[in-house]
């Protein structure tokens, strides 16, 4: 996805649009099917745009959690341990477990957590099996 900001030619109205890549931007445009939304004018352009980059610093500083802002692992925690009280744990069979549940209609009175990799949720999710990851650390670092 590509995000341009636009203008119109005929209004000035600055807009900003997604497209799949800037080949549909000049496809949808030779189609005539791109307008202003305010003028409904065809004469829409790509106007400049300064590229949105990120400090590594920065996104380093926002990806950390603060030492005294401990209220996102207290979360994660209440999470975790209404997980434990109402689910089983299957290890690192989650994904057999959950494949058995959904082709055999197995019942179980309880749902289920437990370890799988990437790859596996990625291949029970395209055969309809739907999943959540959730953050999970030691009780010892809380």
């Amino acid at each position: 996805m590509i995000k341009y900001q636009l203008i119109c030619n005929n209004c000035n109205l600055v807009f900003d649009s997604w497209f799949a890549s800037s080949k549909e931007f000049e496809k949808l445009k030779k189609k005539r099917l791109l307008n202003c939304h305010k003028c409904n004018s065809l004469r829409i352009e790509k106007s400049l745009m300064k590229p949105n980059v990120l400090h590594r610093v920065k996104v380093q500083k926002e990806l950390n959690l603060k030492e005294d802002d401990s209220s996102i692992k207290k979360t994660i925690k209440k999470y975790k341990d209404f997980i434990k009280k109402n689910f089983d744990y299957v290890g690192s069979n989650f994904a057999y477990e959950a494949r058995s549940i959904h082709y055999d209609k197995r019942k179980r009175n309880k749902g289920i957590f437990g370890k799988a990799s990437e790859k596996d949720i990625i291949e029970l999710k395209e055969e309809g099996i739907e999943t959540q990851s959730i953050p999970w650390f030691d009780d010892k670092n809380n």
